[in-house]
Formats: C-alpha cells, sequence, structure tokens
C-alpha cells in the first residue's frame, strides 16, 4: 500500500504567515490565519482523536467521543476540520436501518515545512 502524505506549507510574507497545502489542493480551501489556526489544527485533542481512530478503530463518531471521554459536539466540531485537511475520511456505513459514519485515517505522515 502506497503511503499517503500531507504537505503544509507555511511562508513569511510582510511580516505575516500564509498557509498552504502542496497536494493539489487551492490556497482557499485552507482557511488559516496564521500560526494560531495551524495550532488549532495540531492541537493535542486532535492529536489525541487520529492516535485513537488509528489504534482503537472505533466504529462510529459516538464511539469515538465515548472512547475519548469527550462531548460529541467537541468531537464532531474537531473531526470535520481534520477531514476538511484530509487527514481523516468519514465512511458512510448502514447499520440496521441506522446511518452512521466510522472515521478512517487517510494518511500516514503530516510534513509541516516552514520558509522564511
Amino acid at each position: 500500500m502506497a503511503k499517503k502524505v500531507r504537505e503544509i506549507t507555511i511562508r513569511e510574507s510582510k511580516g505575516t504567515f500564509s498557509v498552504f497545502s502542496k497536494t493539489g489542493v487551492s490556497k482557499e480551501n485552507y482557511n488559516f490565519d496564521g500560526i494560531s489556526a495551524l495550532r488549532n489544527l495540531l492541537s493535542n485533542e486532535k492529536a489525541r482523536i487520529l492516535d485513537t481512530i488509528k489504534n482503537k478503530e472505533p466504529t462510529s463518531m459516538y464511539q469515538l467521543a465515548k472512547m475519548l471521554d469527550r462531548p460529541f459536539k467537541a468531537v464532531f466540531d474537531d473531526v470535520k476540520t481534520l477531514k476538511r485537511f484530509g487527514f481523516i475520511d468519514l465512511v458512510k456505513e448502514n447499520v440496521i436501518g441506522r446511518t452512521r459514519y466510522k472515521p478512517v485515517i487517510e494518511v500516514d505522515e503530516i510534513l509541516v515545512y516552514f520558509k522564511i
């Protein structure tokens, strides 16, 4: 299986940082406000989400929230952010007449480059 890598490049321009991906996604899809937004994207809680999905393989968003012992809404918001940047995906499954979304890891590595 090929390794999936996401690259994020941060460039200094006129005293501010601009952040964009080199993976074919346009800059407009990344709504960063500098380093603080990148820090939010790579927060400890999001790292816990990625680790839990990778190692414990929850079968639904609800189960993920229970494994993390966090409110469902908070986990859902974090997962939406991770999905938007291509780190995870939500696989739709129909189980006993209900639809649930199973979170799965989409990348093996995240590379962050700082260009000054």
